[in-house]
């Protein structure tokens, strides 16, 4: 287990008042629009429809802003680590211009909203760089600068940052913002509420029939018949096209420390080095700032957390000196293929169904612009970049096809090989408190944990979604899927999507 001291909860989720409590969706609905999964994305969407008149309703399985998005770092920023050089070589200089526009009016929006709502969100204003230590990473900063300033973005090369340590070269994007997330978006449920939107916590969708209206099926029962329906659970729950093959997820970890405000560095970092290394701070309590480092991402169901979390530990006291941790989570997100978001029409047949997912840790804006985006094109309106962000988009699926076969066979190792392989990890018996494992029992693979107590609690080994083998993560107590992030309690009780249905309980 790892030495860390600090909570184990997200300082976001700590921080933000609890909000209101929306009740579970116990009847039969009718509504315009119907939006699944309330994060950014959701949240967003829901909340410029129903400006545009709409009447929404948001379906969430937990908690508003809970899952990923109160688990993020939270940086509202165009400059995408090193996002802007690959669009202009595999889609052309224009594609570059319309991603950098489109993030641009994303952070605009949100600072209106912040604004108009009169939220008490933490906002700075602030500067974005991509950096990195070692020299032979200078070319690529240059050659992203570049293509970052001919796609319309104030952004210039520069070889000195405020961090406490020296860099080879960094790309810098002046006028962006940090934020927290969880006061942004709770102000925004409410105002959805008052403008008449719905909000239904703990109410999962677990069926969609589409048609005119579309109807949803939830976990308890309920009906909610709708014109439009917009997917925005983060990894798609439902998806018509396919889009797993064309998305991979990842875990990364956070630590935050408080550090005096005269070592501040001014401004988020990151670098894709060492497997990210991402900072920024925030506010913090009797004048201090809150050091929040982001890093060492891996594939759910992969990796030993605990080992990982000291190693961003170390590095964080390495570069800032003796920190005292607070807080420590992880976040997950999905990458795309091809660096861009899948935003629109759900499948190719799609009328009514729309979706927003694969934001590659870059969640907020992107939720943002899904929400203008989606919003534009369920009220027949035009968007320069509705082109861009189109899952059915065909021409760039050419170019993402390297990217796609390391995804498939990355997926197809865990599909087919695990089931080849005999299982690793000894019997029941060798499994310590509060760890777990996959071990064969009566000839079948369970997945076992041991509590505190000493309890055993076993579920199926394969993942409800599509059938790939779990791995216990035991910094977070979860089962993890590493085919496409489905997560699970010790119980088999769903955590985070796009499996629908929980482990099945086993008896041993």
């Amino acid at each position: 287990m790892s030495a860390l001291a600090g909570d184990h909860q997200s300082y976001w989720m700590e921080t933000a008042p609890p909000g209101a409590l929306h009740p579970p969706l116990d009847s039969d609905l009718t509504v315009d629009v119907a939006v699944i999964g309330a994060g950014i994305a959701g949240l967003s969407t829901a909340w410029e429809l129903a400006r545009a008149g709409r009447r929404v309703a948001v379906l969430e399985a937990d908690r508003i802003a809970a899952g990923v998005t109160g688990h993020t770092t939270a940086k509202l920023s165009v400059l995408h680590t090193l996002v802007y050089a690959r669009l202009r070589r595999t889609r052309g200089p224009e594609t570059a211009k319309l991603y950098a526009r489109s993030q641009t009016e994303a952070v605009r929006r949100a600072a209106e909203v912040a604004e108009q709502l009169g939220v008490d969100c933490d906002w700075e204003d602030t500067a974005s760089f991509t950096y990195a230590q070692e020299p032979s990473g200078t070319q690529e900063l240059k050659a992203e600068a570049e293509a970052a300033r001919e796609a319309g973005l104030p952004a210039e090369y520069v070889t000195e940052t405020g961090l406490p340590f020296p860099v080879a070269g960094a790309v810098r994007v002046a006028e962006q913002a940090q934020f927290h997330p969880r006061k942004y978006l709770l102000a925004l449920a409410e105002d959805l509420v008052r403008q008449g939107g719905i909000i239904h916590e703990r109410t999962r969708v677990v069926g969609l029939e589409e048609g005119e209206p579309c109807t949803l099926r939830t976990e308890g029962g309920a009906r909610v018949r709708a014109d439009d329906v917009v997917v925005a659970t983060h990894y798609p729950v439902f998806d018509r096209a396919l889009l797993f093959t064309r998305l991979s997820p990842r875990r990364e970890l956070v630590l935050t420390a408080p550090i005096p405000a005269g070592l501040d560095p001014g401004g988020m970092f990151i670098t894709p080095e060492q497997g990210t290394r991402s900072v920024r701070t925030a506010p913090y309590q009797d004048g201090q700032r809150l050091l929040i480092v982001t890093g060492e991402h891996f594939t759910p169901g992969t990796a030993d957390v605990n080992a990982r979390f000291d190693r961003l530990a170390d590095w964080a006291r390495e570069q800032f000196g003796d920190l005292a941790f607070t807080h420590q989570w992880a976040t997950q997100d999905n990458d795309s293929t091809d660096s861009v978001p899948l935003v629109g029409p759900l499948h190719p047949g799609s009328r009514h169904t729309y979706v927003a997912t694969g934001f590659g840790g870059w969640g907020m804006s992107g939720g943002i612009m899904a929400g203008r985006l989606l919003e534009r094109l369920i009220t027949g309106q035009k968007s320069d970049w509705s082109d861009l962000y189109d899952p059915r988009r065909i021409r760039s699926v050419v170019g993402e096809a390297p990217t796609f076969l390391k995804t498939q066979a990355k997926v197809a190792r865990h599909f087919v090989g695990d089931r080849l392989t005999s299982v690793a990890g000894g019997s029941v018996d060798d499994i310590e408190r509060g760890d777990g494992a996959v071990v064969r029992v009566g000839g079948h693979r369970c997945a076992v944990y041991r509590d505190e107590d000493g309890e055993l609690h076993a579920v199926s080994a394969r993942c409800t979604h599509l059938g790939c083998l779990v791995a216990f993560n035991s910094a977070e107590r979860a089962w993890e899927c590493p085919c496409h992030g489905s997560r699970f309690t010790p119980d088999g009780d769903i955590v985070q999507g796009p499996a629908l249905r929980p482990l099945e309980k086993r008896d041993i």
